[in-house]
């Protein structure tokens, strides 16, 4: 494993941490291939005595004059909403530090939030509501893939600029819109690593694919379907299942008989347990177990307990990763609202870092510049790798991870740069477990 004090993560956050000259930081930038704007969005930070883009509420003038009405609606309820309340927790813990910090353009901030119900028809006449009657100056997006696809169209008639917090399936960034902007790596590629790397290392021929019949399950599934075409792994099962499904035992019966390697599940956290407990029930006994989203909640183990164990999913942070201010933001996240952050936090966390990033680049709230400030922004988040995007908004700059539960506790795996630890595979079966 190679030592990430030596990589860019690492540098970046000397630069923020003022332990080293500009002419130290751009001699080892050079030698590292850190990319020159990267190093430039740091430094701004260290000149300005920032720790990590404003996590910490350090103390400064106060805010004056008109509230600055940032609007948003999330699943706070609904089949989505215990994923969604970390999204809306992150906003509520950047409005609280800006406000304690000096404010945003030295003036305060107000968060509008709504609970879309995590129905997207609500979503998108929330944010009519947002843009037309609350006249919010800025939004940030809602959360999943299908609300954030419904929510896109209102926002992008409306000339308003939209960091996309909560969604990734790709096909958000094929429509030709020019104020969406991803936070993190998109849905079709949140199985690659497992299949590409992991799969192959281990002999796994076969794998089965099933998910839920909404966008970014299905955006997971067509992933993971096209990863393995490129691994060579068969796919003996590739079957959808309705959304909210609270029973999903005829197409796991089909599973158990085809037998395969790696059972694939498009997935949110109710399904992703409702699989493995029926599962376990049924006698599925893949080598291997992955499921998008829900694997890489707290809440994953919180509700299956041991049966969690072996699982493996995409994770688009973990809060022990060393990325500029992560320690400080886990620490503020966990003091305000009793309970560990997980990545749908963290990515909402960064939405509002680059949102203050671009703002304030601008130094007005003018919506073309801003939108194009966001197309152009390249800067460490919290998440690992950096924001950047293409020419479309789709985000290129992120490092996906993969974790694992092994007796209990999550452990990163893949990349290499970032894992904590090895594999435990391939699973044991069922009635073989203690």
């Amino acid at each position: 494993m190679r030592n990430r004090n030596d990589g860019p993560s690492r540098l970046v956050a000397e630069i923020l941490a003022d332990r080293r000259s500009r002419r130290e930081v751009v001699q080892r930038a050079a030698a590292l291939g850190l990319g020159a704007p990267l190093v430039a969005a740091a430094l701004t930070h260290q000149r300005q005595g920032a720790a990590g883009a404003a996590q910490n509420a350090t103390p400064g003038a106060a805010p004056t004059g008109e509230p600055i009405a940032i609007g948003a609606a999330i699943s706070t309820t609904g089949s989505n909403g215990r994923t969604g309340l970390y999204q809306q927790e992150a906003y509520l813990l950047w409005e609280e530090q800006k406000n304690a910090s000096g404010g945003l353009l030295g003036r305060p901030v107000r968060m509008v939030l709504y609970d879309d119900q995590s129905d997207p028809a609500t979503g998108a006449r929330l944010y009519e509501r947002l843009l037309t009657e609350d006249q919010v100056d800025l939004i940030l997006g809602p959360y999943s893939s299908s609300v954030t696809q419904a929510v896109a169209q209102v926002t992008e008639r409306a000339g308003q600029p939209m960091l996309a917090a909560g969604a990734s399936a790709s096909d958000i960034w094929e429509r030709g819109y020019q104020y969406v902007f991803g936070v993190y790596s998109v849905a079709e590629d949140y199985f690659k690593s497992i299949i590409v790397d992991i799969a192959p290392e281990q002999g796994y021929k076969t794998a089965a694919i099933i998910y839920e019949d909404t966008l970014f399950p299905t955006s997971t599934a067509n992933g993971a379907a096209a990863h393995c075409q490129t691994a060579g792994i068969e796919v003996v099962v590739n079957e959808k299942y309705p959304a909210k499904a609270t029973d999903v035992s005829s197409v796991l019966t089909r599973v158990r008989e085809a037998n395969p390697d790696m059972l694939i599940g498009g997935s949110y956290l109710p399904d992703a347990v409702l699989i493995t407990r029926q599962s376990k029930e049924l006698g599925v006994n893949a080598k291997l177990f992955a499921f998008s989203v829900g694997a890489a909640q707290p809440d994953f183990v919180e509700s299956l307990g041991a049966d969690a164990d072996y699982v493996l999913g995409p994770s688009m942070w973990e809060p022990q990763i060393e990325t500029p201010g992560n320690a400080e933001f886990v620490a503020a996240y966990k003091a305000k609202f009793n309970r560990d952050p997980d990545y749908h936090s963290a990515a909402g966390y960064s939405a509002c870092q680059v949102l203050e990033a671009a703002v304030t680049q601008v130094g007005a709230i003018e919506l073309d510049p801003i939108r194009d400030a966001l197309r152009t922004l390249e800067m460490p988040t919290v998440l690992p790798g950096k924001y950047q995007v293409d020419e479309n908004g789709k985000m290129i700059g992120h490092i996906p991870l993969t974790v694992q539960w092994q007796g209990g506790q999550k452990v990163i795996v893949t990349p290499q740069d970032f894992a904590e630890g090895g594999l435990q595979l391939p699973t044991p079966p069922w009635d073989q477990r203690g």
